[in-house]
């Protein structure tokens, strides 16, 4: 116990830390992911192309090579940024390609006619997308999409090793400091514990609210 109250501050830094990565990346991977599900169904073979060419790329590249790429590829093209935000960007892209399809396969779920009666309306893609199809679609693809969160809530320990804070990282310093490393990492545990169940419940709470009824 004295490892967690000897070094809570400590811990609460790495917590924070975690918390806000996940929380800054989820935002840009659904916002992204939304564009490139958009571009996936989109009827202009040029978006289908981007939207494809996005997820096959992020979907097939290590998460860890993904953040050497953003972290100490782009600085030396004169994008220079806190190693937080590169995180979030790494991060946030890789997630996206996997929220993308998550929500692919729910427009999948909603009948052709519902989009064919919307058009025979004269609604334009967008609108058919935006009131008609997303919103059936987002009913049955609140759990894998709250999954993928979960996963990038885990995900975000690989950031420790380029010098951003997060909760995985203060081992480092721990071990340093002559703690057992086994208890460590069982507060480490117990945080991320925290943080996932945290994003298990907000999701089971939308998914008792609009899911699809099975």
């Amino acid at each position: 116990m004295n490892v967690l109250t000897e070094n809570f501050s400590l811990y609460g830094k790495g917590f924070l830390g975690t918390v806000e990565l996940t929380v800054y990346a989820s935002l840009l991977a659904l916002v992204l992911g939304f564009v490139m599900a958009s571009c996936r169904v989109s009827p202009v073979g040029s978006f289908r192309a981007l939207g494809t060419a996005w997820v096959t790329v992020l979907r097939n590249t290590p998460l860890t090579l993904l953040f050497f790429a953003v972290l100490l590829g782009l600085p030396r093209f004169g994008l220079v940024l806190p190693f937080q935000v590169f995180a979030v960007l790494a991060l946030g892209c890789y997630t996206s390609a996997f929220i993308c399809e998550a929500l692919r396969s729910g427009i999948n779920t909603v009948p052709l006619g519902q989009g064919e009666a919307a058009r025979s309306l004269g609604m334009t893609f967008g609108q058919t997308l935006s009131t008609v199809v997303l919103p059936q679609a987002f009913r049955s693809v609140i759990p894998p999409v709250g999954s993928t969160l979960i996963a990038l809530a885990k995900n975000s320990a690989i950031a420790g090793a380029f010098s951003v804070t997060e909760l995985l990282g203060t081992y480092k310093t721990l071990n340093e400091l002559g703690y057992s490393v086994i208890w460590s990492f069982v507060w480490i545990a117990l945080g991320y514990l925290i943080i996932t169940l945290t994003i298990s419940a907000l999701f089971h709470a939308l998914e008792k609210r609009w899911g699809v009824a099975r």
